[in-house]
């Protein structure tokens, strides 16, 4: 068993395609080995800024010998069908080919022995079509190649078992051998030098200044960045996206501290650490307090004789620079009120069909108004908040950063003297963005954020323009979740259709869809986003269809709280074992209505009810029917469960003792209407025939 190495050189490749670049690589070759039959033991790849690398642990010295059979024509058939089969197999004679009796008569075969190949002839061609095949997003030409890739590739190391692979790769214009060297850090140590396998690798890179491992560079640009801090008695900002993509740019890590000029200190503190971040790939530092701190720590690609307080130099008047500019867009914004700008949402289109981002706030802040008594706020703070929501789009700090709108809205509205309710409820109404996102809980944030997502869904819906497969581009699926976190996670008792419905007569004839049509789409939208929502948390997704399936439940706290209370029913014996007996009450009564081509579901005749069990059924029935309405008018779910659970006693004796398809028309018309009661009786409840298990 033996070890292959490849590494592809290449200049800098961008840090958002490295971590997806190097699990292409490991599958990509590892899928060619296994196709040519190469079993190996262990694959590891590897990427930094300059190269990408996989090593193949354990892989044999050749390939194994293989037979191939192959069925020819039937014994007797025409000249042309055996000569075709010759042929296909370099057969002199028909002779030379085996017949086997089959149950279709006796056939032709033939077994031909494939030696197999030595390893490094096909981890040449292996190589040789990765380079060629590989899914780079985006890629280049250089040079007068037809050769496209990422970056201009500068060499392709491959060694197997210590030995250099026999092969080379044509560019179009250029040829590039297969090589056993690579060279170090671009500035500290350019040299070339030579490599025997994955152990001499990874110790002379490591002494040419480059950490090949990702992972170990990540553990020491956050280890290296949070020492910095703590001696400064200071806190590194997390940051785990920035992490990884400073990870993708540098290969020597060396974290230096930088100070950032008191000047800037005013402007808002999102607004330095988003600009520290998106253009200078700065961590922001936190003092004592958990605010942002006039420092910030950066990763240096090289060492320095001076400490690098050179480099320290250069990257705070850089980031002066960068600060100016966002300095002279707070002064500038802030010269006119928020207000002032909303009529230039005009200018904003929303969708081509549904209007401008104007139009969308107009109808939202309505919608808002209407919500405010469900959420529990001042109706007059939530229409204004909705009115300002989006005006911060025409500011120059947001056409800069626009991950900042909403955050930039509040400040303005707090320097125009807008109540701090309103102004929270402009940064708080994009969200949540995300499971991971907080979820807003002050009463005007959630109604604007309701409102918004609201209105967004029905104009989409009511538009036909839905999401299909995987894609997604107007994020209807984000709404819809961010929709059930804040009604949920707030315990809002909201009607989903009657909001639905009045975002929908807000629209004023601009929907080409029909109401009930958006409506009754988006209520099946909403069901299954909440069983992805409540997916990880355990709660069995055929459960929400059974209560969805009544058709009546619009009030997300409680559908949840009917799906705890059957779930907790499900649970126990007499759950179970009614939802065994009802399912044979069902099949028995879908077969007898197929064959007698009517529906059961007249009212059941008491003078018929012969026996004590069909007597005792009835009534159970009936006082089951009374206790689960009483107690879902209480919206008391787990009483109503009880009640039902009741009824497994008397269904039990019903079918051990009463004949359900009697000789007696009358009577069996009359039982099997008895039986059709116990769907309608737990239909109370939920959609008894929509739970699996």
């Amino acid at each position: 068993m033996s070890e292959f190495l490849l590494e592809l050189h290449s200049e800098e490749i961008p840090a958002r395609m490295q971590a997806k670049a190097a699990a292409d690589l490991k599958k990509i070759v590892s899928d060619q080995l296994k196709a040519a039959g190469l079993v190996y033991v262990d694959a590891r790849s590897f990427v930094t800024p300059r190269r990408l690398a996989l090593v193949i642990d354990g892989l044999p010295e050749k390939q194994p010998d293989v037979s191939e059979e192959k069925k020819g024509p039937k014994v007797g058939a025409n000249e042309k069908a055996l000569e075709g089969f010759m042929k296909a197999n370099s057969l002199v004679s028909i002779d030379q080919a085996e017949v086997r009796n089959t149950p279709k008569g006796d056939f032709y075969f033939v077994v031909n022995e494939i030696k197999g190949r030595n390893t490094t002839e096909v981890l040449a061609e292996i190589v040789v079509e990765t380079i060629k095949s590989f899914p780079w997003p985006k890629s280049m030409k250089w040079s007068k190649n037809s050769f496209r890739w990422v970056r201009p590739l500068h060499s392709i190391l491959a060694i197997f078992k210590g030995e250099t692979l026999k092969g080379s790769f044509d560019f179009g214009n250029q040829t590039l051998n297969f090589g056993n060297k690579t060279r170090g850090h671009r500035f500290l140590a350019p040299d070339w030098f030579e490599v025997k396998n994955l152990d001499d690798y990874l110790h002379k890179l490591r002494l040419a200044k480059v950490l090949v491992d990702e992972s170990e560079r990540r553990d020491l640009i956050e280890t290296q960045a949070k020492e910095l801090c703590v001696a400064e008695g200071l806190t590194l900002k997390d940051d785990q996206g920035l992490l990884n993509e400073v990870t993708g740019l540098v290969e020597w890590p060396v974290l230096l501290m930088g100070q950032i000029a008191d000047r800037f200190m005013s402007v808002p503190h999102e607004v330095l650490s988003t600009s520290m971040k998106e253009h200078q790939k700065y961590f922001s530092v936190l003092d004592g307090d958990g605010k942002l701190a006039n420092h910030f720590v950066f990763a240096a690609n090289t060492e320095t004789v001076d400490g690098g307080q050179t480099i320290i130099s250069g990257n705070e008047r850089v980031l002066a620079s960068r600060l100016s500019d966002a300095e002279f867009f707070w002064d500038q914004d802030k010269k006119d009120k928020l207000e002032s700008r909303v009529d230039a949402l005009e200018t904003i289109v929303f969708q081509a069909k549904l209007g401008t981002v104007a139009n969308k706030m107009g109808r939202v802040s309505v919608l808002a108004s209407d919500l405010a008594e469900q959420t529990g706020c001042n109706p007059v703070y939530a229409r204004r908040a909705a009115e300002l929501a989006k005006a911060d789009l025409t500011t120059g700090m947001v056409y800069e950063f626009p991950e900042l709108q909403g955050i930039m809205g509040r400040y303005y509205a707090l320097h125009d003297g807008e109540s701090p309710l309103v102004a929270e409820a402009i940064a708080d109404h994009y969200s949540p963005l995300g499971p991971s996102d907080r979820c807003p809980s002050a009463p005007i944030s959630v109604a604007v954020a309701l409102a918004d997502k609201i209105d967004t869904l029905v104009g989409f819906f009511g538009i036909d323009e839905l999401p299909t497969g995987s894609k997604d581009p107007f994020a209807l699926r984000r709404a819809a979740l961010s929709i059930i976190r804040l009604i949920t996670e707030n315990s809002l008792q909201i009607s989903l259709r009657q909001a639905f419905a009045a975002s929908f007569s807000a629209y004023t004839g601009q929907l080409t869809e029909s109401e009930d049509k958006t409506i009754d789409g988006l209520m099946t939208f909403i069901a299954d986003r909440l069983k992805v929502a409540l997916k990880d948390k355990g709660v069995r997704h055929d459960l929400i269809t059974a209560v969805f399936a009544l058709g009546d439940e619009d009030d997300l706290v409680r559908l949840l709280a009917r799906v705890d209370a059957l779930a907790g029913l499900l649970k126990t014996d007499d759950g179970a074992n009614l939802l065994a007996a009802y399912r044979r009450a069902a099949n028995i009564v879908r077969i007898e209505e197929k064959k007698d081509k009517t529906v059961f579901d007249a009212t059941v005749d008491t003078v018929l009810l012969q026996q004590p069990e069909e007597q005792a059924l009835q009534e159970a029935l009936q006082g089951a029917s009374q206790e689960a309405t009483k107690a879902l008018e209480r919206e008391d779910f787990t009483e109503a469960m009880a009640a039902l659970a009741g009824l497994r006693p008397p269904m039990d004796a019903f079918f051990d003792k009463v004949t359900v398809n009697d000789d007696d028309p009358a009577l069996r018309k009359n039982r099997l209407c008895l039986l059709s009661r116990i769907g309608v009786i737990l239909g109370q409840v939920a959609d008894f025939s929509r739970i699996e298990g």
